[in-house]
């Protein structure tokens, strides 16, 4: 049977309960699932025979019997099958194959460069994809994209990608196209959130957000278990979130955003502008004079180094973005935070002064005790996420449905 016929077959209502419950609670027997999916015997037995031909299902040991027969248990055939996810980010294009369980089995990285276009990020994504897809073709259930910016979740498609300036990008048409596989595209921090509930930390959780700190600041928002988008999905742009209306220019064009004060960028703009008027520090050994070279990644070295000036730049960093999540919790109440991306790697550097501020501004003892925490995916949160669009598609798991 074709991969794109097997998609097609778990698509059903029936299909999709049946397989999701073999994926939690197998190995199973054919009785069980009709005793607690509701379904008639010989219906869990006839989907249950195209689910074994199509090699998603396949029978595991024999389970315990209750004087008759040992019933023949069935479980997820996960390491049969694969999907890779991409992470289309402003600098780096981030790409992992796995199988259903969320398996690395290969990864790469490629550089964006800028300026670029729609037609050049659309190659390199072609050309990353053609490297993982040879691994084993026929295999290859779905392609997800974690993309930066907005997206139209319905056609697939990058409406603005600010950090590239880049405008109604057809990813979901165009890789469709070339690779006849479903594809699925999602805004980048979305992606992570639904990842994080699939994989990580909010497994189990009702209501998350996940922020991905890196050159861009964006949110995850889920609410009563589903994937919030908006109205005209943007939901979620906290990096646009107004901190200081006299604060520095953000690439959106508005001034003292979220992004401006507590990005990748900002903090090295900051830790520079520190410098240039005088304040000491040990990133002049690596530098110099040309202060344009600080990123940061060294602000952050420096900083576990014991170097004050980039201890300091980070801790206000964690306060801006904790006025950032106050916001969020005064208006979500979300059970748990999860901070991804990049500069989430400077781990206490910023946590110790964002949980300070959520503690100090915060309206309710409960809400001061908002349960923030790091990712445990590291730089694969948002991959992940971008697998997790296909198998929360494929599974069609009630608690994650995207809308």
């Amino acid at each position: 049977m074709q991969i794109k016929g097997s998609f097609q077959l778990m698509k059903s209502l029936n299909r999709s309960v049946i397989l999701n419950k073999i994926r939690t609670d197998g190995p199973i027997s054919r009785a069980a699932i009709a005793k607690e999916t509701k379904l008639t015997p010989p219906t869990v037995s006839s989907i249950v025979k195209e689910l074994l031909d199509s090699e998603l299902v396949v029978e595991s040991a024999q389970g315990q019997s209750n004087g008759g027969r040992k019933p023949t248990m069935l479980i997820i055939n996960a390491k049969n099958f694969y999907v890779i996810g991409l992470d289309v980010g402003p600098t780096l294009l981030k790409s992992i194959l796995t199988d259903l369980n969320g398996t690395i089995i290969e990864e790469s990285h490629s550089a964006i460069l800028t300026p670029t276009s729609n037609e050049e990020l659309l190659q390199l994504m072609k050309k990353t994809i053609t490297e993982l897809i040879n691994y084993d073709r026929e295999k290859i259930i779905g392609i997800g994209v974690g993309m930066h910016g907005v997206v139209d979740v319905e056609s697939g498609t990058s409406l603005y990608a600010p950090n590239l300036q880049l405008r109604d990008i057809p990813i979901k048409n165009v890789l469709e196209n070339e690779f006849g596989i479903t594809v699925k595209v999602e805004n980048d921090a979305r992606a992570m959130a639904l990842g994080e509930v699939w994989f990580g930390d909010g497994s189990g959780t009702d209501n998350i957000v996940a922020v991905n700190l890196g050159r861009g600041i964006g949110a995850g928002i889920i609410i009563n278990g589903e994937l919030f988008h908006g109205e005209s999905s943007i939901a979620g742009e906290i990096g646009h979130m107004t901190i200081d209306i006299r604060g520095p220019k953000c690439t959106c064009g508005n001034y003292g955003c979220l992004q401006t004060l507590a990005s990748g960028p900002a903090i090295a703009e900051r830790a520079a502008r520190e410098m240039a008027i005088g304040k000491n520090s040990s990133l002049e050994n690596k530098v110099g004079n040309d202060l344009d070279q600080i990123d940061g990644k060294m602000v952050y070295e420096a900083a576990l180094e014991g170097d004050s000036l980039c201890v300091s730049v980070l801790n206000e960093a964690g306060i801006y973005l904790g006025i950032g999540l106050v916001n969020l919790i005064h208006t979500l109440n979300p059970t748990k935070v999860i901070i991804g991306g990049g500069v989430s790697n400077a781990g206490d550097f910023l946590l110790d002064s964002l949980k300070d501020t959520i503690q100090r501004r915060a309206l309710t003892k409960s809400a001061k005790h908002t349960k923030v925490l790091l990712s445990t995916f590291s730089e694969h949160a948002t991959t992940l996420g971008a697998v997790s669009l296909i198998l929360v598609e494929l599974f069609s798991r009630t608690d994650t449905n995207t809308n």
